[in-house]
This record gives C-alpha cells, structure tokens and sequence, in this order.
C-alpha cells in the first residue's frame, strides 16, 4: 500500500490489539469514574447505550460519507485509496481489517477531548466509553465478517449483507456492525440474481 517500510508496517494490525488497547483504557477510566464518584453506576447506565447508539450512527455516516468519498483530485484520490480503497481492492488483507492505532486513536483523542469539553464528566465519561466500546465491536465484526465463517443465523445475515457492499453493491450496505441503519436510511441493497 506504502512504497516507504515504515508507513507499510504503521498500515497493518493484528486484529487484537483495538479490543487489547482500548478494552483495558476504557475499563480503568469507567473505574476511575465511579470510584472517584465522577459518575454513578445508573448515570453510566444510561449514557453507556446511549454511547453505542452514537457509534452505530457514526459507523453509518464515516462509512458511507467519508470512506466512500473518493474525491475530485489527485491527492483526494490517494487519500480515499489509502483510508479505505484499498481495503475494497483487497478485502480480506488479514492485517488491514481492522483501522491502525495510528489512525484511531487521534480520533479517539479528539472525541475524548470534545467531550471534556462539554464540561459534564457524571454523563460525558460513560458516554465517552459507550462510543469507544461500539467501535471496538464494530472492529472485532468487522474483522469476523472477513476472517469467519459465521455459525449464526445474524452473523450469516451480517456476512451477506457486508459481502454484498464489497462484491455486488458498494454503493449500498454501510452498516457493518448492523443492518437497521441501511434500512433507516434507505441504502439497503442486495445484488440483482438476474443480472
């Protein structure tokens, strides 16, 4: 992906270490948290679903929105093929199914920081977990959708459905971690047997 071996090696990641990362950090701020009464376990257990409700919103819209943007120009072109081109050229790299720390934690970071902001810690920390917590699982499904076959009957369904985004119909089918958001919004599509 990378003619330089350091931004090669930055580019690739075992799909363990989101869920090694970020399981423990999340877990020791929530900790943190309720120990220092900064939040409450009824407070997190609001505002943590309502963090993975976020994050399945912003699956949807990062995915559809700015990965699928392929832009105007030529650095706009390479932008998209290095973010999320060349993981619809080669779909099952075993060690690019998951984003590199490199690119998620900033992000992570700037949440987090957004949120600080907010001024609100007994809501914003939990909050702030319950996103970091669904875009693990979006990580881990995302790679299982890849590496697994499913034994399930969701997980079957799931499969089909992202398989269908990168072989029949890649403008269709952004929710990875889920199905409903493509319904909601109206961007669930399955390939055409007739054709």
């Amino acid at each position: 992906m990378f003619e330089n071996a350091f931004l090669e090696a930055c580019s690739k990641l075992h799909p363990a270490v989101p869920f090694l990362f970020y399981g423990p950090l999340t877990l020791g701020l929530l900790g943190w948290g309720l120990h220092a009464r900064r939040t409450t376990l009824g407070t997190s257990a609001v505002f943590v679903p309502l963090g993975l409700l976020t994050w399945v919103v912003m699956e949807y819209c990062i995915h559809r929105y700015v990965f699928h943007w392929e832009g105007r120009g030529p650095f706009t072109r390479r932008l998209h093929e290095v973010v999320h081109g060349y993981h619809h050229k080669y779909p099952d790299d075993p060690m690019r199914l998951v984003m590199p720390l490199g690119a998620s934690a900033p992000v992570v970071a700037l949440i987090g920081g957004m949120l600080w902001c907010v001024g609100r810690p007994a809501q914003m920390l939990p909050y702030f977990v319950g996103i970091v917590w669904g875009y693990v699982a979006y990580d881990c499904i995302h790679w299982a959708t890849h590496a697994h076959a499913p034994r399930t009957a969701w997980g079957r369904k799931l499969r089909a459905h992202h398989m269908a985004h990168h072989f029949a119909t890649p403008d269709r089918n952004f929710g990875i971690s889920n199905r409903w958001m493509d319904r909601l919004m109206g961007s669930d599509g399955r390939r055409d047997r007739t054709r």
